[in-house]
């Protein structure tokens, strides 16, 4: 970017000027203080160019040559390095140029590459074109610099309130420039510059383009002649000119021409008011001090020869080519000398005062007074500065006070030559030639000057001097609105001037007398004193000898005149009466007459449009009745200019509604134009006849426009509803019909004779369609035909006005195609480029046709959808179908691009370019429309380009008019940059709804993106690279850029704030859209470093524009949010880090770089250093941005009303409510003032009336409300937006960017800060609660990053491979006792205490949502787990080291740090007490699911820790606790429909587990578990019905044809989501509820039995599936604590014998089951069951392979666990030992049978297992044990040294955590998931290592058991012992599992038998296995129980074995 700036201001002769021009302004007009400084460097720099004005750096030999050589040998070209060569066409072009502008080869070099430079901003145009464009700019910018300069000088005229340094540097400046020659070079050059010349040079060279170039070159010329004119205009105004300035001013005016029209050009009168300011001495009126100061100044008076030598050149008799103008010169000067001679001690040029009479003598001989009509007021510029028009009201003023016996003679003069005339008449001659007709001349320039009043100034009042004293106080009022007070003493004389030429008015001066007063009239006052000086000079007192009449001028005399004219009219005779005191010809009047009558009608006209009194006075006054008589003359056949005055006069009295109202009775009634046909008649009468005979003959149509003009007027004051009831169908219906059909349609057709009118006709009609479209609203009763009565018959009544024109409009009638085609001529006219006749009024019509267009698709869905409701029979088409017809003159589907060219004009028609942008915006919502538009635009080359140029204008349209004054700026002005901001905004809107639709869309064409190719393959680049256009993201672009290299940031952000909303909005469209994602962000990065330099201004502040600053910031967060994300994505890191710089430090940094991070650090000097105290710290940006969102809202005061009843109106404001563009619901202002007027109308009866001025305050103060209200809602939507936005960014700079970027201890006290930040933000009194929801999101997710970096962090050490022999957490004081000298004093680098204060804050803000806002505490609920997450001790890898300590070196262990912050948090908590507890409680019980789970999740985690157990206490007491466990019976229900193969919603399930979670965390205490039981929760799972639900199993589904799982689970791993939490719960009760231990097992045993079908399928299932086993495995432990023979008799019931039997039958059936589980998995069986298993593994099911083996181990264990209970619990002694296993070992017994048979019982119950399979489990688990011993040391290796493994293998275990996109993460994460896997993999074997410890020892009890029953003490059935014998002991054993049929097993021990088991053991039990054994023991289970258990047994078996059995 820079580069590109220093060669844009390398052109010497442009870019330096367009910076001088640029300063200025920045310093005058938009105040910048800071740009002050660089003012005064840049005038030094540049005063030569000021000095030698527009001199051109003139041409050289050397530097020909040099250019010559270019191509070859390159050229240096300033501001830039080295040389460039240059092409051979630019050498060309540029002597081209160099000839034609007469300057240097150089700089002609550099103006074409500065035009190259700036192409694109003038599309269609070459280099060479532009450059001369550029030339004339420069030219023009020096201009208008040393205009504005001298304008700010220190003077007498006006000020600027500069600062007085500002003012005095420039009056210095500019000083030395006027000694060194201004206004003569000035003056010269404005005689030199002619644009006619210049064209004609640059036609020969082919220096001019299109149209549009002429004109803008010509406009340049002319500003600069026209600036360079204004300049000495402004000097002579601040401080007069010096006499030889002077004398030169006149020597330039002397040969001064007037234009073709007879006025003066605008140069040649700012020039004329130069020289008249230097004569203007009005100042000494003033005050005496300021006087005396001003006549020292004043060369006048100060310089010796001033007047002498002036006096002299203007007493000259040499005539000037204006004579004229000499003579208005000379009349000032006059002035000048009779204002100077009335100044003290003048004795010394008394001899030039004395002649003032005779120079006035001569100025009025040359027709002054004519001149200053003709030539100078009727200036078009004349209007345009306020002090011309000051200057010449002074000029005739002075005149009229300081000369007035000049004035009498004037007067005497007009009366004598009045009396030649009459005389002359009398005798029948013609009246002498030589009259002179200065009094008429001076009475007609009085009423031209005062005619317009653009700046208000009301100039004129100083020529009425209030008669009545009653008004004294209002014209002391006025006076302060007239600029220089005067003293009375003038006011007395003008005003008497004013009365006295009415006095005995001669015939001839009668009009111009007339006219002045219509002058005067002009003003709000003074129409009033006019309207009384009529109404004073008729009445009846003043002596008058004109007859009865009174004065001439006067109501009286005029209204009597017009009744006479009417009477005699009506009678059609001769009249003796006289109009103007003259006879009467026997028809009508003489023209002289008629023109006294129009001048009279004007001059009411004019009274009565400014003074609504005198309307009502004149129109209510009994004898004059001027309405009525005017009504009369427009029936009669007068000429139609008069009835066209008529006219007028009514349209001004229609102003006042009352009046208007009776205008259309009387229209009605008058028939003007006809609308009731009378049979009888022949031929129709009134105005249409006119205008269809007369007018159109005459191709004049006065009376036409001045029709309209009256319908307009009035349609505008009252419209009426019944107009003509009961002649005719009541309705406007014939009026419009008249205006459509007559005028309208047919205007084009018609001769025009004066070219303009045909626009003006236009004009006027199409203004009343707008305005009757305007104020028209669909209703359903237009839809309805409603009839009326009219002499006995029903006829259906007119439709209101607007009903027709939607029709006609939305339907392709002559109306539509004619306003279409208007439209085309109107762009093909302004396209030219050149003035014509009517071109305002071309302009207005085109308006008003786009307004129509405009209006009918505001109105057409409303109207389009009543009358499809209604029964009408009418078709329409909507607007936008219609515009997209084909045209019938081009043939082509043009008319939307016709009014989209009208953007192309935007600088010079703002009001069309808003109206056509407004309609284009409208059709863009529709998609279809859309594509078919992108089309058109596109298909023709030319037009696509101008369209294109036309967008991209009016989006840089502010840069046009750079600087208007604003303190002058007027009105004007004003709207027509509100116009250019609107339609700005529209263009804006456009491209946002047109990007919301799919592609191709208009918005991609007008950003500049591909439409023939896929749009993301677009590459955008800078306008002009590569042959881009300037498209309208460049525009974009270049608005907020502005500003950004400054302090203050975007200007627009600033001075138009919803257009910058508007900008950020696109931007963010296009790089959130993923088609234009790529592309904008691309270029917006590269080539414009968009976002660091907008957000280095964050945060915006306009507390104005509160809503549009919030909304910027939103759009530019989420901008930034989706590039860190991109570019984190793509891995660019420096510019992500660039950003995340700037986002978070609180480092200061330099100010603005150039963000060229490397280069900054290198140029930190020492001084850089010295100046920053390095521990100043500033506000991160962030949370600046933050600090900048005000959480508080200032509600509306509730309304207060007397009328109308609150609760209706809030209802009818509820009903008025919509849906607004950005989607927020706001009530409807202007529907809402309807219905309330309406209501206000509908009242009856006089009270009504009188009450209606409090009811319409009433109605104003609710609208106020309203749009109070509406403010409020969006006013908080901006700041939720807003908030999101924010929290958007923080977590995407958590989340998305990498992690290493921000170092974890910056990270910690970043989320910190914010966390603190976001929180007090929040919990402040005032914040709305409306910002809740966001602030907690935002809570949750910082909290949740939080507790991720703490805990990283604490996982760092590992990091540094700490090589010590074993694992070990640094903070876990558990494993490794910290070194004494340092203990751990804080938990993070956070620090506890600011954990604390986080902590503290979350509860507050859970307190503060009181009973409302669960979804809020859903999220903190989420946050404060996260936070309780953070004391959590993480997975730690289970070494088997920790075991050897001793009990006691556990027990004075210090306490670690989590176990402290645990203790800390907890006790914080707890201090909130029950009001916490309750919420939480409540919020866990009922309301939003996920608030449910997260409630109960969080109580789980405090009851874990809570060691006082308050909570647990609370729960139990307050009832909770037993509301959770009812509501399960609730549960049940909804569970159950879970089941179904498409389950509704999974939402019941995930409650329902955390439900259970929670239960079962509860029961892990013992307390908790004795309360669950109490609540009975067991009955409450036995009276569940779900658990009997189980699904049929899917044989082959499981692993023939398993689909990849999809979200939803599987109806049988739902049900295992059901049944596994409450096997859990039963387990846990069983493990802690150690005193009512038989109590629960009792409890959970009804629960097995009641649902004992499952639990018999789940035991006999074959299933080998993760899921199945841990079923099982949970099912086993549950029924080795509870089926046991010992709980029956503990059981409450009352049991009798049968259903005894039963439960024994139930308990019995689960033993044997349970038995027959240990061939499944502990006999050889299970290799088969792995390794089906293992076939089916895939790679990502790792973890499931672990589950599955830990899952088999642990039923094992289990069914191990119930045969030693069981064994245990019948038999206390060794001699009666229950027997379970035979006694065989070897395991082939048991495999025969259809064992493959799934529906077989796993055992058949005739035959016990052999103890063959014990002896066979004791061997696999020994194996295992080892195997597993050797794995787990393996990984507690890997672990220790993570670092040094080989990458496959870190892949390998990555993927068992991560199974997809391991590739994609850093190494630092790839580490982080190994160290996780190997943790699982370690934990998993140190379990499996102590089940098979479990397994080994249970299995040698049991073994020890049997073989020591049946080797000692059981007798063989083969020996004396009958079996009646072994019978009766068994009985004796009162076996209370009488149907387990052990007998069966035991009948057939024969001795046999028993001798084959000795053997048998022996060998199984050998010397290897006894070693593997030891070993073990050796290895783990010393250090575990440090019992030799193991050993005991193995030596007793070993015993027993070796017992020779006798």
């Amino acid at each position: 970017m820079r580069i590109l700036i220093s060669m844009l201001l390398s052109a010497s002769l442009w870019g330096p000027y367009k910076d001088i021009w640029q300063t200025v302004g920045n310093v005058l007009w938009r105040r910048q203080p800071e740009a002050v400084h660089l003012l005064d460097m840049i005038l030094k720099k540049h005063k030569p160019d000021f000095i030698s004005l527009f001199r051109n750096p003139p041409k050289n030999v050397q530097q020909h040559e040099k250019v010559q050589k270019a191509s070859t040998e390159g050229v240096a070209i300033q501001g830039q390095q080295g040389t460039r060569l240059l092409p051979e066409q630019l050498i060309k072009e540029a002597f081209i140029l160099s000839d034609l502008f007469d300057i240097g080869e150089l700089a002609a070099v550099e103006l074409l590459l500065a035009g190259e430079h700036q192409q694109p901003h003038f599309p269609g145009l070459t280099r060479g074109l532009v450059a001369v464009l550029l030339y004339w700019d420069g030219k023009r910018c020096i201009a208008n610099s040393l205009k504005a300069l001298i304008q700010s000088r220190r003077g007498k005229t006006w000020t600027l309130e500069l600062s007085p340094e500002l003012v005095s540097m420039i009056t210095r400046f500019t000083d030395e420039l006027m000694e060194q020659g201004l206004t003569y070079k000035v003056l010269t050059l404005v005689s030199q510059i002619d644009v006619n010349n210049e064209f004609e040079k640059l036609q020969r060279e082919r220096g001019l383009g299109s149209e549009k170039h002429r004109k803008e070159v010509s406009d340049l010329i002319k500003e600069c002649r026209q600036s360079l004119a204004e300049s000495i205009f402004s000097w002579a105004c601040q401080s007069p000119l010096g006499k030889d300035d002077t004398l030169l001013l006149i020597g330039h005016l002397e040969r001064v021409t007037v234009e073709a029209n007879g006025s003066l050009d605008a140069v040649n009168l700012a020039l004329l008011m130069a020289l008249l300011y230097c004569f203007d001495i009005s100042f000494i009126e003033q005050s005496t001090e300021e006087r005396d100061d001003m006549i020292h100044q004043l060369p006048l008076l100060t310089e010796r020869q001033y007047i002498a030598s002036v006096h002299s050149r203007l007493q000259d008799s040499q005539p000037w080519k204006l004579p004229g103008l000499q003579a208005t010169v000379r009349l000032a000067w006059a002035l000048a000398l009779r204002g100077i001679s009335q100044l003290p001690d003048v004795t010394a040029v008394a001899e030039f005062t004395e002649a003032d009479e005779a120079m006035a003598e001569l100025a009025i001989a040359d027709n002054v007074f004519l001149f200053l009509t003709e030539s100078v007021v009727v200036s078009e510029n004349f209007y345009q500065d306020e002090f011309y028009i000051r200057r010449i009201h002074n000029l005739i003023t002075d005149f009229l006070a300081l000369m007035p016996m000049k004035v009498k003679q004037l007067r005497n003069r007009a009366d004598e030559d009045a009396r030649m005339i009459h005389m002359s008449m009398q005798m029948g001659n013609e009246p002498p030639i030589s009259l002179r007709r200065d009094l008429e001349h001076l009475m007609l320039l009085i009423g031209e000057l005062y005619r317009k009043n653009p700046f208000n100034l009301e100039l004129a009042l100083e020529y009425w001097c209030p008669s009545e004293p009653l008004q004294t106080t209002t014209i002391l009022g006025s006076y302060l609105g007239v600029a220089h007070q005067r003293p009375p003493q003038r006011q007395v004389v003008l005003s008497k001037f004013v009365r006295q030429m009415g006095d005995l008015l001669p015939p001839t001066i009668y009009i111009p007398y007339l006219k002045m007063l219509q002058g005067l009239a002009n003003g709000p006052q003074c129409a009033h004193y006019c309207f009384s000086l009529l109404k004073v000079n008729g009445s009846s007192h003043v002596e008058n000898i004109q007859g009865t009449g009174g004065s001439p001028v006067s109501w009286e005399h005029f209204f009597h005149s017009l009744m006479l004219y009417h009477e005699h009219l009506r009678k059609d005779l001769p009249s003796a009466d006289s109009v103007h005191y003259r006879h009467l010809p026997s028809r009508g009047i003489t023209q002289k007459e008629q023109d006294g009558l129009i001048a009279f009608l004007q001059l009411t006209s004019t009274i009565i449009t400014w003074s609504e009194n005198a309307r009502l006075a004149l129109c209510e006054h009994p004898q004059w009745t001027p309405v009525v008589v005017i009504l009369g003359l427009l029936q009669c056949s007068i000429p139609p200019v008069l009835k066209a005055e008529l006219l007028r006069t009514l349209s001004a009295f229609g102003k006042s509604p009352e009046i208007a109202a009776f205008l259309w009775q009387s229209l009605e009634y008058t028939q003007i134009l006809q609308t009731v046909r009378v049979p009888s008649q022949r031929q129709a009468v009134g105005i249409e006849v006119e205008l269809n005979e007369i007018e159109s003959r005459c191709e004049e149509y006065p009376l036409t426009r001045a029709f309209c003009q009256l319908i307009s007027t009035l349609v505008e004051s009252s419209f009426p509803s019944n107009l003509g009831a009961g002649l005719r169908p009541p309705g406007f219906d014939p009026y419009l019909q008249f205006l459509r059909d007559s005028v309208f349609l047919r205007f084009r057709t018609r001769a025009y004779r004066r070219a303009a009118e045909k626009w003006e006709v236009a004009e006027v009609v199409l203004e009343v369609f707008y305005k009757l479209l305007r104020d028209y609203e669909p209703q359903l009763e237009d839809f309805v035909d409603q009839f009326v009565e009219i002499q006995g018959e029903e006829i259906i009544a007119y439709k209101p006005p607007g009903f027709s024109l939607m029709y006609h409009l939305l339907n392709e009638s002559p109306m539509l195609e004619l306003a279409l085609s208007l439209l085309e001529e109107g762009v093909k006219q302004l396209d030219t480029y050149a003035p014509f006749p009517g071109k305002k009024h071309l302009e207005k019509s085109v308006q008003h046709c786009l307004a129509l267009l405009n209006l009918t698709l505001q109105k057409e869905n409303l109207f389009m959808d009543l009358l499809r409701e209604s029964q009408l029979a009418l078709i329409v088409s909507p607007l936008e179908q219609l515009l997209q017809g084909i045209n019938p003159r081009t043939k082509k589907a043009d008319n939307v691009v016709n009014i989209a060219r009208y953007l192309y004009h935007g600088n010079t028609n703002p009001e069309l370019a808003f109206e056509s942008a407004k309609i284009l915006c409208c059709i863009s919502c529709n998609t279809n429309i859309q594509i078919k538009l992108v089309g058109d635009f596109t298909q023709d080359q030319s037009i696509s380009q101008k369209l294109m140029a036309g967008f991209v204008e009016c989006l840089d349209s502010e840069d046009t008019d750079e600087f208007m004054r604003l303190e002058e700026g007027s009105e004007f002005e004003k709207k027509l940059a509100g116009i250019r901001h609107e339609t700005r905004i529209h263009i804006l809107n456009l491209l946002i709804t047109s990007l919301e639709r799919n592609p191709p869309s208009l918005a991609l064409y007008l950003l500049g993106f591909e439409l023939k190719k896929p749009v993301s393959t677009t590459n955008l680049q800078d306008p002009g690279v590569l042959g881009c256009p300037r498209t309208c993201l460049h525009a974009i672009l270049n608005i907020l850029e502005k500003g950004t290299e400054g302090r203050t940031g975007p200007v627009a952000v600033r001075e138009s704030p919803q257009l910058a909303e508007l900008c950020y909005q696109v931007i963010y469209q296009l790089c959130a859209c993923s088609d234009t994602s790529g592309p904008t962000m691309r270029y917006l990065r590269t080539s414009q470093d968009f976002l660091f330099s907008q957000l280095q201004h964050l945060p915006f502040s306009n507390k104005e524009y509160e809503i549009s600053m919030l909304n910027q910031m939103s759009w530019l967060m989420k901008t930034a949010c989706i590039e860190l994300r991109v570019t984190s994505l793509n891995r660019q890191r420096s510019h992500t880090q660039r950003l995340l710089h700037l986002l978070l430090d609180d480092m200061p940094v330099k100010p603005y770089s150039d963000g060229e991070g490397g280069l900054e650090d290198e140029n930190r000097s020492v001084s850089g250093f010295l100046h920053f105290d390095t521990t100043t710290k500033v506000r991160r940006k962030i949370l600046s941005i933050l600090d900048s969102i005000d959480f508080s809202q200032e509600i509306p005061e509730p309304l207060q009303l007397d009328f109308f009843d609150r609760v209706q109106i809030e209802q009818v404001i509820a009903n008025c409510e919509h849906k607004n563009l950005r989607g927020q619901t706001v009530c409807n202002v202007k529907l809402l003032h309807r219905v309330l007027v309406a209501e206000v109308n509908a009242l009856q009866g006089m009270a009504a009336i009188g009450q209606r001025p409090l009811l319409m305050e009433e109605i104003s103060t609710i609208l106020q409300y309203v749009v109070a209200r509406n403010k409020l809602l969006q006013c908080l939507h901006a700041k939720r937006h807003v908030l999101e936005s924010w929290r958007q960014l923080v977590e995407i700079i958590l989340t998305a960017c990498p992690q290493d970027l921000i170092q974890t201890e910056d990270r910690q006290l970043i989320i910190r800060d914010i966390l603190q930040d976001v929180h007090d933000k929040i919990l402040d009194d005032e914040a709305a609660q409306e910002l809740m929801p966001v602030v907690a999101g935002a809570v949750f997710t910082l909290t949740a990053h939080l507790s991720q970096a703490v805990r990283t962090e604490q996982k760092q050490p590992l990091a540094s491979g700490l090589g010590e022999a074993h694992y070990a957490f640094m903070l876990d004081s558990s494993f490794t006792s910290p070194p004494a000298q340092n203990p751990v004093v804080d938990f993070t680098s956070v620090g506890d205490s600011s954990l604390h204060i986080i902590l503290k804050k979350l509860l507050d803000f859970i307190l503060k949502t009181g009973g409302g806002f669960q979804r809020v505490r859903t999220h903190l609920y989420g946050s404060l787990l996260y936070y309780l997450q953070i004391a959590q001790r993480p997975d730690e890898p289970d070494t088997l080291e920790a075991a050897k300590k001793t009990m006691w070196e556990r027990l004075t262990a210090p306490e670690d740090v989590f176990s402290k912050l645990q203790r800390e948090n907890i006790a914080i908590i707890e201090s909130y007490g029950a009001a916490l507890m309750e919420v939480v409680c409540r919020d866990a019980c009922d309301g939003h699911e996920i608030g449910r789970m997260l409630a109960l999740a969080l109580l789980d985690r405090i009851v874990s820790v809570d060691k006082q157990q308050q909570w647990l206490l609370y729960l139990s007491n307050s009832g909770y606790l037993k509301v959770l466990v009812d509501s399960l019976v609730e549960d049940d229900h909804t569970l159950q429909s879970l089941l179904t193969p498409q389950p509704p919603l999974l939402k019941a399930l995930y409650t329902y587990e955390s439900k259970m979670a929670f239960l079962t965390r509860v029961a892990k205490i013992q307390q908790g578990a004795l309360e669950l039981l109490r609540s009975g929760v067991i009955v409450r799972l036995a009276q569940c019905q779900v658990y009997d639900m189980r699904p049929e199993m899917d044989s082959q589904g499981m692993f023939g044809m398993r689909d990849p799982p999809v979200f939803i689970p599987t109806p049988v791993d739902r049900y295992r989501q059901i049944l596994l939490p409450a096997l859990r719960l039963c387990q846990v009760i069983l493990t802690s509820s150690m005193a009512q231990h038989l109590q629960a097992a009792g409890q959970v045993l009804q629960f097995l039995i009641s649902h004992s079908d499952t639990i018999q399928a789940i035991l006999r299932c074959q299933d080998v599936s993760a899921g199945s086993l841990q079923e099982l495995a949970l099912l086993t432990g549950i029924i080795s604590k509870a089926a046991l023979p010992g709980i029956l008799s503990e059981l409450d019931v009352d049991v009798n014998e049968g259903s005894l039997m039963e439960l024994q039958g139930h308990i019995g059936r689960f033993q044997r089951q349970c038995l027959g589980l240990l061939s499944r998995f502990g006999g050889s069986d299970r290799l088969r069951q792995f390794k089906f298993q293992d076939d089916n593994v895939e790679g990502d099911r790792v973890n499931k392979k672990d589950e599955i083996e830990l899952a088999m181990q642990q039923i094992c264990a289990n069914v191990m666990e119930y045969c030693q209970s069981l064994m245990m619990q019948s038999s206390p002694t060794f001699q009666h030992a229950v027997c379970l296993f035979t006694p065989s070992l070897s395991e082939t017994i048991n495999r025969d049978g259809p064992r493959q048979d799934t529906q077989a019982p796993v055992v058949p119950y005739w035959r016990l297992p052999g103890l063959g399979i014990i002896v066979y489990l004791l061997k696999q688990s020994a194996n295992d044990f080892f195997s597993y011993y050797d794995s787990h040391r393996r990984s507690v290796n890997k672990l220790q040294n993570v670092e040094q493994l080989p990458p496959d293998e870190i892949k390998e275990l990555c993927q068992s955590v991560m199974p997809a996109g391991v590739d994609k993460i850093s190494t630092a994460q790839k580490y982080v998931l190994a160290r996780r896997r190997l943790v699982k993999l370690i934990n998993n074997r140190a379990k499996l290592l102590s089940l098979c410890s479990f397994i080994i020892e249970t299995c040698l009890f049991i073994l020890w058991r049997h073989l020591e029953y049946y080797l000692l003490h059981c007798t063989p059935t083969d020996s004396q012992d009958s079996l009646f014998a072994s019978r009766t002991l068994l009985k004796s054993r009162r076996l209370q599992e009488a149907n387990m049929d052990f007998r069966s097993g035991l009948t057939v021990v024969s001795q046999h038998d028993i001798d084959q088991l000795q053997a048998d053991a022996i060998n199984a039990f050998g010397e290897s296995l006894q070693k593997k054994l030891l070993d073990i023991e050796g290895l783990y289970s010393k250090v575990r129980s440090r019992y030799s258990f193991i050993q005991a047994l193995v030596r007793r078996v070993r015993g027993l074995l070796r017992i020779s059995r006798n």
